[in-house]
């Protein structure tokens, strides 16, 4: 997928939202649990109840490794019925030494055929590269994640002044374009926002962490949008399991609804048209 259509889809939809795909077979509603395959079967209802809502879906392949041959296939089902029109992302956070990433590489973009992949950058460009050689797919690299421990090494001081997160981004850019290349940023870190916008005014951005993990989605687009809107907001637990029972998509559909209509107020605030 190129980023022009990307963009033009998040004009007509007025939306920016990823809906993530990161299922628990334990959390599902137990009616699903009767189906051959419970994570497809309810992986597919989400698709077709959230699609006009969402420019993106994105599945954290541990999910479905974790569940052997039996989550490869239902992975595999999940790709093949999210719709062409829509952004697919596999988050598989991989970064390994070039051969072994060619691999990966050809796993994800050859044999499933993912739009984007999560990659780790701390190898360095020749654990990115092998990605990089696919024609309309994206890598996307961990820049400044959510969660807690991330204060660890990202934002550790260098000598140059730069704070690490800010040095990764900033070599990456000469890896590839913004027409191939995403960073990640939690919706947690937006004190920081303005810094990475300064650093990467073109690329898009992917959000997690708003939602359950507590990140606003009106701070995040205020200082994160740019003049194309640049970002892809995600959302998981509190989509997936908005509902439960038999009725459960008629409160998924309501808060993807709700999350949508936000984001268009957020793309009106920035004239994004």
């Amino acid at each position: 997928m190129t980023k022009k259509f990307l963009c033009e889809q998040i004009q007509k939809k007025r939306s920016y939202l990823c809906v993530g795909l990161d299922t628990d077979i334990h959390k599902i509603p137990t009616h699903f649990l009767s189906y051959d395959d419970p994570v497809f079967e309810f992986n597919k209802q989400i698709i077709e109840a959230t699609h006009s809502y969402c420019i993106a879906y994105k599945a954290n392949s541990a999910f479905y490794e974790s569940r052997g041959v039996q989550g490869w296939e239902s992975l595999e089902k999940t790709l093949a019925y999210i719709p062409k029109d829509t952004l697919s992302i596999i988050d598989a956070k991989r970064g390994d030494i070039g051969n072994t990433s060619a691999q990966y590489a050809k796993i994800f973009f050859e044999k499933m055929s993912w739009d984007a992949i999560t990659l780790s950058p701390y190898m360095g460009y020749d654990s990115i590269q092998p990605f990089l050689n696919y024609k309309n797919k994206w890598v996307i690299l961990l820049a400044l994640t959510s969660n807690i421990s991330s204060q660890d090494f990202q934002t550790l001081p260098l000598l140059s002044g730069e704070l690490l997160f800010e040095k990764v981004i900033a070599r990456a850019q000469s890896w590839s374009t913004a027409a191939h290349m995403m960073f990640v940023v939690g919706a947690t870190r937006v004190d920081y926002m303005q810094k990475i916008r300064a650093i990467v005014p073109n690329h898009f951005l992917l959000v997690p962490g708003i939602g359950a993990q507590g990140g606003s989605l009106e701070k995040i687009s205020a200082v994160g949008m740019n003049q194309m809107g640049g970002l892809i907001v995600h959302a998981t637990r509190s989509i997936l399991y908005a509902g439960q029972g038999k009725n459960f998509l008629k409160d998924v559909i309501q808060q993807t609804k709700n999350i949508q209509e936000s984001m268009e107020k957020c793309l009106d605030k920035k004239n994004i048209s």
